[in-house]
């Protein structure tokens, strides 16, 4: 039985008189991988971001687990982020802190765990994306695609439901980009709910179990990578994915 976990009802964004997302509608079920393609200026980033209501939407409803977000209090909304942990373009690393550290406060903060045990689970994790001996590095001495796997690992350690990642690769190297997704495909595989944003066509077609391209603020086309990668529908998706898989 499939489980859904965000339910996205009527949702609109506007900046102004702009509509950045007009009127969309979707589930998300536990388990799932969505990964979220399109040109730049389409929408993306601003739906990723509306999941958590880290951007307010104008109309509409995010459904999470059954709670509808934009009902919340900002003290119950920081609550449900807890479950939701996102990582994005930039990595937002504590420069004054170890690896180890940056990933251990959030938890000890904000869940209150005891230092043995968020230092067990960092270390865990920290072998999990296999920088298990950068643990007493400073984020300074790391490369970008370091950073950013620290940067999931630190969203891991709060134990969410679900994964948002904006972008995750966009600011790296060429050859760091691999060891990146390399951590968000075991991720996947590990049955991880994840919505990733992203220009990565080959993780989009590897990984996800559906494919959506979005395109003026809507959900254009949605399939299987199967489906989009070899038989898109709308003209649309095949102008975009004929000058992004040309390059």
């Amino acid at each position: 039985m499939t489980k859904a976990l965000i339910e996205i009802k009527h949702l609109v964004k506007k900046f102004g008189d702009n509509v950045v997302l007009n009127d969309i509608s979707e589930t998300i079920n536990q388990g799932d991988v969505i990964v979220v393609i399109g040109a730049s200026g389409g929408g993306k980033s601003t739906f990723l971001r509306s999941l958590n209501l880290l951007n307010q939407p104008t109309s509409g409803e995010i459904d999470f687990e059954g709670t509808d977000l934009t009902s919340l209090s900002e003290k119950q909304l920081d609550q449900v982020r807890e479950k939701m942990g996102m990582v994005f373009q930039q990595f937002n690393l504590f420069p004054n802190m170890t690896v180890l550290e940056n990933i251990k406060l959030a938890p000890m903060k904000v869940k209150q765990a005891d230092d043995a045990a968020a230092t067990a689970k960092a270390q865990a994790l920290l072998k999990q994306v296999g920088l298990e001996e950068k643990a007493d590095a400073y984020p300074s001495s790391l490369s970008g695609g370091q950073m950013q796997r620290v940067a999931i690992a630190r969203a891991l350690a709060m134990e969410p439901d679900v994964m948002l990642f904006d972008e995750p690769t966009s600011a790296l190297d060429p050859e760091m980009v691999g060891e990146v997704l390399k951590v968000m495909q075991d991720l996947a595989k590990s049955g991880m709910t994840m919505i990733v944003v992203t220009h990565e066509m080959g993780f989009a077609r590897e990984v996800a179990d559906q494919v959506w391209f979005m395109d003026a603020g809507v959900i254009a086309e949605k399939g299987t990578p199967e489906e989009i990668f070899t038989a898109p529908k709308e003209a649309r998706t095949k102008d975009f994915l004929s000058k992004v898989l040309a390059q």
